[in-house]
């Protein structure tokens, strides 16, 4: 390879690795895995050192991926720095070389700790008091997300026992195996995409915009790492010792090695275990222990040289694939299956993965007939990385998606920009089946009895093909059924009848628009007051409101468009449905015609209770700051909309002010 070609290799591989981390910190829906993206980088770092093409830009010199814009960025005192990956001894054995020649001594010992497979979190406590919580973003600056922070049942609002002015702690949230797929079965129920795996998750829990969505996730947090104003040198031991003391949680997988002997029979040790516990892991971290050593050994642009991460393989097993099958999901996508010969992977048996869509099993070349390697992503979720032999002679043909739904034999289609083929015949049985399902679901309006196998009865006995037909269904219809007795139909009919005192977001939720989930469908309820308003309400003015985007608003746009659609919203105005938001009373006007924008973290409000005052008193909460802008009210650690409303001159207020205005006693 000469420079001209290895300088376009380069290009092709931060593409692909700027990708990657979007994909992964910001997205939270990586595309590709851990060890292919290591490769990758491993790859472009050597490319930039052969022919001097490094850059500072270049992926090789980031860590992790840009803050999201959704929430107010903060500055990290001390970096936060990636580890570099290991997967192989040798390579653990150069680290220790490398330390003891950069010491000069074999005087330090190592701490190795299991490696969590979850979000990293930085805390910020003084005088004991928790004041931030933010997520590491690009090292320098991260989110912050100080309200989702404070749901962690983990993470203590106040510490206890001895602790110092500030302190500074470090840690990673995660979500445990079984309440992940129990999170997962719910998600699917109510026609949303599954997490890839509980890192997924625990990311795109933490980047919620509603705090009590968050306390409904089932977020853990292990400490690990603990800075004070304590200028005295201590051990990576000691901080453990400190966290428990201060009232935090630790992984009690934690071990003092005397040399990298130990530390790799330590491995071998947790590679074992790892299967037993309830979280996932996905290596061990090795640290020098002692800290007056790490200030010695010092950093690199993007990692300390004193700790690295070594990686578990991920288990893998081949089988081969049966079958190819479809699957049609409430909003018509149709996903593909892969049915394998059974096989044991990871302590479980693995019969069939999805294979996500057409363009993944073109990617991977995957046909009926192939022996395929599979993996389970996270170590929960089976996956095929790819085919065993791919030109082997006598292989079935590529395969082929279908042109037509295999439920109903509607004919597929692509919408706009999807990569997904859809269903989008209305009368389509499973689709009828799960937008019931939705409709009757906990988060929508909650009918009570109204289950999946109730559902699945009444649609095949003909007695319903909407949910607009709930509302005419008749005792006589249901004793029939199966195990529905006279108690149990009356009690079905009352829960029925009950759903129409749900409010106007749950009313617009249930009906099963895309994109539009719990808390967009209330702001699309705060923001419109009524349905009538909101059917008739095109992208512009969809797009007004905050946290509508382009896509969101099409899909509202399109769903109100289809007749169908506006008969069946019809037929639920019929039956008495909430179709309207219950007036708010006015509390005075003494904000009337004020425009404010928030930023921080205030002390006693959520934004959304903020922003309810705001209303309240008549004036309006705007998303940035401008020459418009009257008040900007600042809460703990603001962003740059201060540093903006500090140039522009706007008049800053903290809680204590804002509360003055509006004469609310605190």
């Amino acid at each position: 390879m000469d420079k001209k070609q290895a300088k376009k290799r380069v290009e092709v591989l931060r593409d692909l690795l700027e990708k990657a981390n979007k994909a992964y910190y910001q997205d939270a829906h990586p595309f590709i895995s851990d060890k292919e993206f290591d490769d990758y980088l491993a790859e472009l770092e050597q490319l930039e050192n052969q022919y001097n093409l490094a850059t500072p830009d270049s992926p090789t010199q980031r860590v992790g991926g840009e803050p999201s814009s959704d929430f107010e960025t903060v500055t990290h005192p001390v970096r936060l720095l990636s580890l570099d990956n290991t997967y192989n001894e040798d390579e653990l054995n150069d680290f220790d070389r490398r330390v003891r020649e950069l010491l000069g001594h074999k005087n330090y010992s190592y701490m190795a700790e299991l490696k969590f497979d979850g979000a990293a979190i930085r805390l910020r406590y003084e005088d004991g008091d928790l004041v931030l919580g933010a997520t590491r973003g690009d090292g320098e600056r991260g989110d912050d997300i100080t309200r989702n922070v404070k749901t962690i049942k983990d993470i203590p609002l106040h510490l206890k026992n001895g602790y110092p002015d500030v302190a500074e702690i470090r840690g990673e949230a995660y979500i445990e195996r079984d309440a992940f797929l129990r999170l997962n079965e719910h998600r699917q129920q109510q026609g949303l995409n599954a997490f890839a795996n509980p890192r997924n998750s625990t990311a795109g829990s933490l980047k919620m915009q509603d705090p009590r969505e968050v306390a409904r996730r089932p977020i853990r947090f292990f400490s690990f790492d603990l800075m004070t104003d304590n200028e005295t040198p201590i051990t990576q031991y000691k901080k453990m010792e400190l966290l428990q003391e201060y009232g935090l949680r630790v992984c009690k997988h934690y071990k003092k090695c005397e040399d990298i002997a130990e530390v790799h029979n330590q491995i071998d040790q947790w590679k074992e275990l790892r299967h037993n516990l309830p979280y996932e892991t996905d290596g061990v971290v090795i640290k020098v222990n002692e800290d007056k050593y790490r200030d010695q050994l010092g950093s690199t642009s993007k990692a300390p040289r004193w700790a690295i991460a070594y990686k578990f393989e991920a288990e893998q097993a081949t089988t081969a694939v049966k079958n190819i099958r479809l699957q049609v999901g409430r909003l018509g996508k149709i996903t593909p299956v892969a049915d394998f010969q059974a096989v044991e992977l990871a302590g479980t048996t693995v019969k069939h993965a999805s294979l996500h869509n057409e363009d993944e099993i073109h990617r991977k070349d995957i046909r009926i007939g192939d022996r395929v390697v599979i993996e389970k992503a996270g170590e929960i979720i089976p996956q095929v990385v790819s085919v065993v032999n791919p030109d082997r002679e006598n292989r079935e043909p590529p395969f082929k998606m279908p042109g037509h739904c295999p439920a109903c034999g509607e004919e597929l289609t692509k919408l706009g920009e999807d990569i997904d083929w859809r269903c989008i015949n209305p009368e389509c049985p499973p689709q009828i089946r799960q937008r019931i399902e939705h409709f009757a679901s906990r988060d929508a309006l909650d009918i009570e009895g109204l289950g999946e196998a109730v559902v699945d009865q009444l649609v095949s006995e003909g007695l319903i093909s909407t949910y607009a037909d709930l509302y005419e269904l008749e005792k006589e219809e249901l004793l029939p059924l199966e195990r529905m007795a006279e108690k149990s139909a009356q009690n079905l009919l009352d829960a029925i009848e009950s759903s129409k005192e749900q409010p106007l977001d749950r009313v617009i939720y249930a009906l099963g628009i895309r994109f539009v989930g719990k808390t967009v469908a209330r702001d699309l309820a705060n923001g419109f007051q009524t349905m009538d308003a909101l059917m008739d309400a095109d992208e512009e003015t969809l797009g007004e409101i905050d946290s509508i985007g382009p896509k969101i608003a099409e899909s509202v746009v399109t769903f109100f468009e289809q007749e169908h659609n506006r008969q069946m919203v019809k037929t639920l105005r019929e039956h008495g449905l909430t179709f309207r938001m219950e007036e708010q009373k006015q509390s005075s006007q003494k904000l009337k015609g004020k425009k404010l924008v928030l930023t921080g973290s205030l002390p006693s409000f959520t934004r959304k209770e903020a922003t309810e005052l705001i209303e309240k008193h008549g004036g309006k909460r705007t998303s940035s700051v401008s020459g418009n802008t009257d008040y900007l009210l600042k809460g703990d650690s603001p962003g740059s909309k201060y540093d903006k409303a500090r140039e522009l001159g706007i008049e800053i207020i903290e809680e204590d002010d804002f509360l003055k205005l509006i004469d609310k006693k605190q």
